[in-house]
């Protein structure tokens, strides 16, 4: 488990099926007819998340404008979720991939390294998926401050 194996575009999406922050099933099959961006971040309420998160808050309408759902995913159990959303005013639902097999699927769940330790954790990517369940996307550098624009950048020239 050392490099990232990210699922092909141009393919069907992995499928998932997680429960949001409020313990309710969220399934990409029940999705279909609107674009989905989901996007993988290592914790909850740590500054880097929270500003993406924010980011993601503030350009809600234009997400809703352009037929996209955004989701955010990491092992955070609901309950932090809760908090998150709530500290934050959060508008968007938070997935909760404790096991983190939507992780592993997505192939985020790799080596990464801080301060000279090797650990295995969620690294930080977003997937584009369109209104068919196609992996259209995959954005592999994501910058917490302007991941917002640089979604919907790449959303308006798909």
């Amino acid at each position: 488990m050392n490099a990232l194996t990210l699922p092909p575009t141009g393919n069907p999406a992995p499928a998932f099926s997680a429960l949001n922050q409020h313990g309710e099933r969220v399934a990409l099959s029940d999705l279909h007819g609107k674009r989905v961006v989901l996007y993988f971040y290592p914790k909850a309420m740590t500054p880097g998340c929270t500003t993406q998160a924010c980011g993601i808050r503030d350009a809600q309408a234009e997400f809703a404008q352009r037929n996209t759902v955004v989701f955010g995913i990491s092992p955070d159990a609901p309950a932090r979720l809760v908090k998150f959303i709530a500290n934050q005013s959060l508008n968007f639902d938070l997935l909760s991939d404790e096991d983190h097999q939507i992780a592993e699927q997505y192939g985020v769940w790799a080596l990464k390294q801080f301060m000279g330790k090797e650990y295995v954790g969620i690294h930080r990517l977003t997937f584009i998926i369109d209104e068919a369940g196609t992996l259209v996307h995959v954005m592999e550098k994501v910058k917490t401050k302007s991941h917002h624009d640089d979604v919907l950048a790449v959303l308006d020239a798909l």
